[in-house]
């Protein structure tokens, strides 16, 4: 049987590259020989991947609920691919910079627009009721999304809002740590005390966010921007896909869980717990805890405006009810 010349020609380029690594080319073309043909679903694992929507209850609503949290978890999974590509890149280029920004700004805006399948999806009732099966597990524990953050601005930008200023990127990464924005949101508001929720979030995964907040020390999403040649630091495109993205996160995400939580756990003037233990009125409104990743982006105005417009509208809107 006689070989066209283009096969010829790539079975003499593939006996290259085996013959520079080493490796018997023989061998690697038998393995194709008793290989199976792909499949999409063996490729996707379907299977596997439709098997882990595991409800606790009966309630319907519930397989929404899980398999909503479940698409937000790869996304953020996506995010942070992108995230360690532009952290992990020698020659960061503003080209390259701004195509990784893009696509996480993607990824979130597909997040942020999806959120109505929370807000508008699930009969309040049943969330009231499957939501008691599910203690104290909690949005709040999502280790991905902690570590978005991480990867995106030195701790020093997320510790509290209140105590801020007092803190730099002088002070140790631990004490930095402790005293990070989100573990107020695990304080239990009567008792002052650690929930549950918090307590094992911090003891599953305190460890890893040490690890790669030292990892990342001086060489964040922000520091990589900072250290860049004033020119590309000028950067139009480049500035506003950094904007965009301190938008998204800090502001649209958390306005986006604001809307969920005054469908399902706001009624008649009264406030039901977070699940988990958490007041997600003292917690969740952006304008409280002032969170940007890229601070050096903001004029002083706009800092002192975070989110502040559509939070002072929502309470007000309650109050009168």
């Amino acid at each position: 049987m006689e070989i066209k010349p283009e096969i010829a020609e790539r079975i003499i380029k593939l006996e290259e590259k085996f013959k520079n690594s080493g490796q018997d080319m023989g061998s690697y073309l038998d393995g194709l020989l008793y290989d199976r043909y792909l499949s999409y679903w063996d490729y996707i694992e379907v299977d596997t991947l439709l098997s882990l929507q595991k409800t606790n209850t009966h309630f319907p609503d519930e397989m929404i609920f899980i398999t909503y949290h479940q698409i937000t978890e790869l996304y953020f999974k996506l995010i942070i691919h992108e995230q360690k590509q532009i952290i992990e890149s020698a020659t960061l280029t503003a080209s390259f910079f701004i195509e990784k920004l893009n696509r996480i700004n993607r990824y979130f805006r597909i997040l942020i627009d999806s959120f109505d399948v929370m807000i508008k999806g699930m009969e309040r009732e049943q969330f009231l009721k499957f939501r008691m099966a599910l203690l104290p597990a909690s949005g709040f524990q999502s280790a991905q999304f902690r570590m978005i953050e991480l990867y995106s601005t030195p701790l020093e930008n997320l510790v509290s809002a209140d105590i801020r200023k007092d803190f730099s990127e002088e002070n140790a990464v631990e004490e930095l740590y402790e005293n990070i924005y989100w573990k107020k949101g695990g304080i239990d508001l009567e008792t002052g005390e650690k929930t549950l929720t918090l307590k094992q979030f911090e003891k599953r995964y305190t460890p890893r966010f040490l690890r790669i907040a030292n990892g990342v020390y001086g060489n964040t999403i922000y520091h990589r921007f900072l250290n860049m040649h004033e020119d590309d630091r000028n950067n139009e495109e480049l500035v506003k896909a950094m904007r965009n993205l301190d938008v998204n996160v800090n502001i649209n995400w958390l306005l986006m869980h604001m809307g969920a939580a005054y469908r399902y756990l706001s009624k008649d003037k009264q406030t039901v717990k977070a699940t988990g233990g958490t007041n997600w009125k003292k917690f969740l409104p952006p304008s409280f805890q002032r969170i940007s990743f890229f601070p050096a982006l903001w004029t002083e105005e706009e800092k002192q405006d975070w989110g502040k417009q559509w939070v002072n509208h929502t309470f007000n809107t309650e109050n009168k009810k």
